[in-house]
């Protein structure tokens, strides 16, 4: 098996890199302006729009940079965005809690001066034929300089991961611990409000009719079809909180089958596709499970929706869930207590959440959790449930 060697870029190719930058100078110094402008006036609207129009400008024009950036040293250079999903002025709030837009800031800073004159250089070098040797021989470290340069300013260094990293797990795992406090404050509700208290009721009936069955027969026979009518209420309401806690079904069919029983209870069609050749971790199952049953309870209480769908898939090391409807849109993942809690589960596993839903719909909500699979104990299913 061979594995093909990466050419790196030409000296042409190198140069036209250069004479793209060029051509950028002039936008990346309007794109700067905006933003000190509309950082200044941020407080009222203008600035406001000014902001809207300039970071999403800004973050194409520093993609550029990275692109090619990243051909010239022969290394991809992630964006390292934080997903920002408000719109408006939550969307601007976003953009400024964000360490990457403030490096998106100082890197124009140096694009429009020290970077513009090392480009200048690489394309003078070709342009003046005098030069000309000069450009055979320096336009390469020329343009691995300005490369390393974007590289160093538009992306986080590795002590800046680790960082981010251990910061976000720190936070993630006090999600964790108060999300489980809240999970087992409420099966003790549900325990003492419901079973505990019918559990008492039958005891008490019991009670009755054992002292009853020989003055008043009837009156205990009466009193112990109470009794087993309560039994089985009590035990309607165990099962129900043991499925809070694990579906049965989730542990007999695995993901794709629990899923697929949560979509034969919708009251609109539901396609689902399950493509899993194994068993992800039992802990990353139940939260995408529980996940999927708040999406679907969404769409069934506010989506308007007359059809639905979701694939389940595991790819690259990602378990990636997608719910979908062609309902009315405009979902909002932050008001509402729910997806909330979908977020602080999944970002127990490192997960993701992302929603996109414009008025008028569609409604697309992606999972992802980073997890590996286990030997498949079930086989992938796909149909409309």
């Amino acid at each position: 098996m061979t594995t093909a060697v990466r050419r790196p870029p030409g000296r042409l190719r190198l140069t036209s890199y250069a004479a793209w930058q060029l051509a950028l100078w002039v936008p990346s110094l309007l794109v700067l302006i905006f933003l000190v402008v509309g950082g200044v006036l941020a407080i009222v609207v203008v600035g406001v729009l000014l902001l809207l129009v300039a970071v999403p400008s800004c973050r194409w024009i520093a993609d550029e940079h990275r692109r090619m950036a990243a051909d010239v040293l022969g290394t991809p250079i992630p964006d390292q965005y934080r997903r920002t999903e408000a719109g408006g002025v939550g969307r601007v709030t976003g953009w400024a809690l964000d360490p990457m837009t403030w490096r998106d800031l100082g890197w124009l800073v140096v694009s429009c001066t020290l970077g513009f004159a090392v480009s200048l250089i690489a394309v003078l070098l070709l342009l003046l034929v005098v030069t000309g040797l000069f450009w055979w021989y320096g336009i390469e470290p020329i343009m691995r300089a300005r490369a390393s340069l974007d590289r160093w300013m538009l992306s986080y260094g590795h002590t800046e991961v680790l960082e981010q990293r251990v910061q976000r797990l720190t936070e993630t795992r006090a999600d964790a611990v108060d999300h489980s406090a809240a999970e087992l404050r409420r099966i003790e509700r549900d325990l003492h409000d419901g079973t505990q208290a019918r559990l008492v009721a039958m005891s008490m009936n019991l009670g009755l009719a054992e002292s009853l069955m020989e003055s008043d027969p009837e009156a205990a026979h009466r009193m112990i079809a109470e009794a087993r009518s309560t039994s089985t209420a009590a035990l309607g309401e165990l099962r129900s909180v043991v499925r809070g806690i694990h579906p049965p079904v989730l542990a007999d069919r695995g993901l794709g089958g629990a899923v697929e029983a949560l979509a034969i209870d919708m009251a609109i069609p539901v396609s689902v596709d399950v493509s899993l050749p194994g068993r992800p971790p039992a802990p990353v199952e139940s939260a995408a499970y529980f996940a999927v049953a708040e999406c679907l309870a969404n769409i069934g209480k506010h989506a308007d929706a007359d059809h639905a769908w979701i694939t389940v898939v595991h790819e690259s090391g990602v378990l990636r869930v997608t719910v979908g409807d062609d309902g009315r849109g405009g979902a909002d993942p932050g008001s509402g207590t729910g997806m909330r809690g979908v977020m602080r589960r999944l970002s127990a596993f490192d997960g993701t959440m992302r929603v996109s839903s414009p008025e008028r719909g569609p409604t697309i909500v992606t999972l992802e959790v980073p997890c590996d699979l286990s030997s498949p104990r079930t086989t992938p299913s796909s149909g409309p449930a």
